[in-house]
């Protein structure tokens, strides 16, 4: 009994601090829109130029040249609940980091649809046309085959000859992974692509090998799929299926959690959909076809299984950890330093145990290695892909070690920082900030070498 009450108390705790940075980022984004329209109004000279700009700004898509004389566009990949340009008003997911280059896109993707249905949605809004799931995919998971219609791709260019810089945080960096899979499979009908379309990877806080977490939010460690009868993820999915059912179009236009493929509005569903919905009859949390279960560490084993590391791109990434050694423990490194969303899940995973009654989620398995995390990934699932192969990779303590870069390498770097550190909000990382988006830029203008005008070599 005690234990079951302590468990609803955490519980209660953990969906109280959710609910409430939820809220937080959505009311500061809804100020943020009314303080602009508001000094709008107060200028009336310019008001009705700066609508006119804005209106055009909003309803232009942004098309990027693909002129030989032109660096690799740079494209941003956010992670789980999190939204691209256009989403949550004027509020930035990657903290403004997209101004530091002229030829920066920031697409806004599912943020709790599944790795598989991201990464096609990421390939059309990058070339342009109806995002296609596929058709047996689409019938396996009990959603429609094609999706949103891009009438110009942001990058029609995009080919092995004008590829193309990604940078993901979190769930975005399997996304990418998964994507450039696809296109070396040549997956995209009615387009000959091949993995060189991808010139470099960076990964921050990347979700390479799944994370413990996922056991703790409600995914039962059995099998990595199925959702514990009470937990934080079973408010999530009825919140969710909630949100989209009642499909308040302004709302969704302003955040949106991507599975409109479903199609789980009340004027699709209707009252008996609600209820399927919700008993789990039908839906993304019945078929498994969302982002937690590809987190789970026989998730990202399965995902993995089928993802190389290929010879002709560039593979980078930064991996953070707030825990630190103390007597032989590992415990969390600070208290303020540490964000109070994530703070109580630093110190469970820390203390994260694989049950003895369920099989190993992998050959090698050891708890010890997953105490170090972020608050939401565990530190070795972010240095390079590991499970169930390891990549070729190299640890890096200085940056002169990356020159001259080799591709096909996984080069990481371990950084003292949460998970949300270096994005949303700006002033939090501070100096931190610059210099780490800095140097992934300079690096993939000056460092990421790679002559695409001249026939590329296969193994």
């Amino acid at each position: 009994m005690a234990r079951l009450i302590l468990g609803l108390m955490e519980l209660f705790i953990s969906t109280m601090v959710h609910v409430l940075f939820g809220m937080y980022i959505f009311s500061t984004a809804v100020a943020s829109d009314l303080s602009q329209v508001a000094t709008s109004c107060l200028r009336p000279n310019t008001f009705n130029f700066m609508a006119r700009e804005g209106e055009d700004k909003r309803g232009k898509v942004v098309v990027l040249d693909g002129s030989p004389e032109l660096p690799p566009p740079i494209v941003l990949v956010h992670g789980i609940f999190g939204f691209g340009k256009g989403r949550l008003g004027s509020l930035s997911y990657f903290a403004g980091a997209e101004k530091k280059d002229d030829r920066v896109l920031v697409p806004d993707l599912g943020s709790l649809t599944s790795i598989h249905d991201r990464a096609r949605d990421l390939f059309y809004y990058l070339k342009g046309g109806q995002v296609d799931y596929g058709e047996e995919h689409s019938k396996a998971c009990g959603h429609a085959r094609y999706g949103k219609i891009y009438d110009t791709g942001h990058y029609p260019a995009w080919n092995e000859h004008h590829p193309i810089h990604f940078v993901g945080h979190s769930a975005g960096v399997q996304v990418v992974r998964v994507l450039q899979q696809m296109l070396a499979n040549k997956e995209f009908c009615g387009h000959e692509t091949s993995e060189d379309w991808v010139m470099s990877l960076t990964s921050l806080s990347g979700a390479l090998n799944g994370t413990t977490r996922t056991y703790y939010d409600g995914m039962l460690p059995d099998d990595g799929r199925t959702m514990k009868s009470i937990s934080l993820l079973q408010l999530c999915r009825i919140g969710v299926i909630l949100y989209d059912w009642i499909d308040i179009p302004w709302l969704k236009n302003y955040y949106n959690f991507g599975f409109d493929h479903f199609e789980m509005s009340w004027r699709k569903t209707g009252i008996v959909g609600l209820i399927d919905l919700l008993l789990g009859y039908s839906g993304p949390f019945a078929s498994g076809d969302w982002i937690l279960p590809d987190l789970t560490l026989q998730g990202s084993l399965k995902t993995n299984s089928g993802l190389h590391t290929f010879p002709n791109t560039y593979y980078f990434s930064y991996a953070t950890k707030r825990t630190r050694k103390f007597l032989g423990m590992t415990l969390p490194s600070s208290v303020l330093g540490i964000h109070p969303m994530l703070f109580i899940r630093v110190l469970q995973m820390c203390l994260w145990r694989h049950p003895s009654s369920t099989p190993l989620p992998y050959k090698g398995y050891s708890d010890e290695d997953w105490e170090d995390n972020d608050g939401a990934l565990n530190t070795i699932s972010m240095t390079h892909p590991r499970i169930p192969l390891e990549h070729p990779s190299h640890f890096v303590l200085d940056d002169s070690e990356c020159h001259p870069l080799k591709p096909g390498i996984w080069y990481y770097k371990i950084m003292e920082a949460d998970h949300i550190f270096f994005i949303v909000n700006r002033k939090r990382a501070g100096v931190q900030f610059d210099l780490l988006y800095d140097g992934i830029f300079e690096r993939c203008r000056k460092h990421v070498l790679r002559n695409i005008h001249q026939p590329i070599l296969h193994n």
